[in-house]
Parts: structure tokens; sequence; C-alpha cells
């Protein structure tokens, strides 16, 4: 009998499904179980009509709904595609703002943390530009530019760009008076300084404005799309529902809103890590 025990024991430790789950199912357990309890308590509210909102199960039993989930790469033309190619579209516009903002925002954080003078001319100027809301800044950028296109990525721009600059400042500006002191004995090149002592002291800064940034940028865009009627994007696609009276589309849109904004903090947490690993 206890050989048989013995040898099942072993069969399970072989077992490469058995060796995972022994090993994540702490971290995997709990969020499935917080998940579960959050649907069945929304759908229990809104079956007894607590809740003025359709519950998780009209994902399924609304037809139009249940089409754009089962459905997502449809496209007929127009603004009418599903919810893969209206992600899609937002990330577009997404990652080309959030990239200039993470150019300019660490080139200009590195120049004002190094510069006392310039850092404190500014400093007020940025404080005050990053206190305005993405949607603030959405009948400015088209008055100025004129289209939808480039008044959305400007909107991503002017709204990621501050957090990556301002953390990017703070990182050049912790860096060791000794480090500093190390460049002028050894009259290391910049290109030497920059590599060598500068970027690897600040980068758990500058990841934590991107990290920052990312989640901005994707808040932004959903925000400038809900108002810039006519163009293929998440944003407008929630406006055109809830216009429609589409609740269970505009909550289906939400989720992939919060899934891929997870996603984005995942891939560039993943990035410091390859990037700095062990900050």
């Amino acid at each position: 009998m206890t050989t048989t025990l013995r040898t099942r024991n072993n069969r399970t430790l072989d077992n490469p499904f058995a060796k995972f789950w022994k090993k994540h199912s702490p971290d995997i357990i709990p969020p499935i179980v917080g998940i579960v309890g959050f649907l069945l308590l929304w759908q229990i509210l809104s079956s007894t009509g607590i809740l003025a909102l359709p519950g998780p199960l009209n994902l399924f039993t609304n037809e139009r709904t249940r089409t754009y989930l089962m459905y997502p790469f449809f496209d007929r033309g127009g603004t009418d595609k599903g919810l893969f190619w209206q992600a899609l579209e937002s990330l577009k516009r997404v990652l080309i703002g959030y990239s200039f903002a993470a150019v300019i925002g660490v080139s200009v954080g590195i120049f004002i943390g190094l510069n006392r003078f310039m850092n404190k001319a500014l400093d007020p100027i940025f404080q005050f530009l990053r206190t305005v809301p993405p949607l603030a800044w959405v009948p400015l950028a088209l008055a100025a530019l004129k289209q939808n296109q480039p008044a959305a990525l400007f909107v991503i721009f002017i709204t990621a760009v501050w957090p990556i600059l301002i953390n990017t400042a703070v990182g050049v500006q912790q860096i060791p008076k000794d480090y500093l002191n190390v460049r002028q004995v050894l009259q290391l090149s910049n290109q030497t300084f920059f590599l060598k002592i500068l970027f690897p002291s600040a980068l758990p800064y500058i990841f934590t404005g991107l990290r920052i940034a990312v989640g901005l940028a994707w808040l932004a865009i959903i925000a400038a799309e809900i108002v810039m009627s006519g163009i293929v994007g998440i944003g407008f696609f929630i406006w055109d529902a809830y216009q429609n009276n589409y609740t269970g589309d505009i909550i289906l849109a939400l989720i992939y809103i919060g899934g891929i904004g997870l996603i984005l903090d995942r891939i560039v947490a993943y990035l410091q890590t390859l990037i700095a690993p062990g900050e």
C-alpha cells in the first residue's frame, strides 16, 4: 500500500502540469475566486433590479453583443468593424504618441536633470501642464491641427510625456555625487558617462515613468476618440454604443480596454526586467 502511494506521488511530481500547479496555484486561485465572486455579485444585482445594468450573461444572450464577442475580426467597412480592429486602431495611435512621448520625455528629463537652473525655470510650467486632463486638450488640438488623427496623437503625447519627463529628471538628480566626481577625475567622455553611469543609475526612475505613461496614454486615446466622431477606435465605439443605447457593447468594450491596459503595463514591466534586471 505504501509503495503504491509513493509511486503515485512520484508520478505526480514527474507531471509538468502538476509541478506547475503546485508552484503557482497560490497565485492563481485567489484571482479566480475574486473574479468569479465579482461576476456572481454583478449578475445577482442585475437580476434583482438593484443595478440598472445588464449582467455578465447579457454578453451571451444579447445577439448584437454576442456577435462582437464571438466575431471580433469582422469588417463591413467604415466604422462597422469588430472589436479587434477597433482596439488595433487605438493601439496604433497609442504606440505612435507614446513613442514620441518616451523619446522627448527621456531627452528633456536628462537635460533638466543635469541643469539645475533649467530645472527650476521649467518645473512650474511642467507641473502646471501635467495637471490638465486629456479631454481638456481635445478641443485645442482639433482647433490647432484641424484633423482628428493628428489631434488624437497630440492628446496622447501631451498626456504621456509628463510622467516620463519628471521621473527621468528625478532619476538623474538622484545619481550619487561620487559618480559625478568619478567622471571629472577620470575625465570620462560624454558617451561613456551616459552609457556607464547616467542611464544605469536613472533606469529605475525612467521605467517608473514609462509604466505610468503607458496607462495614461491608453486612457487618453479612449477619451480623445469618444469626442472625435467618425474615426475607427474603441473610444468612438463606446460613444456610438452609448448614443444607440447598446449597454452590453459598452461593457464588452470596457473589458477589452481593461485587458489591453493590463497587457501594456506588463509589457513595459517585462522590458524593465530585460534592460534593468534586479531593479
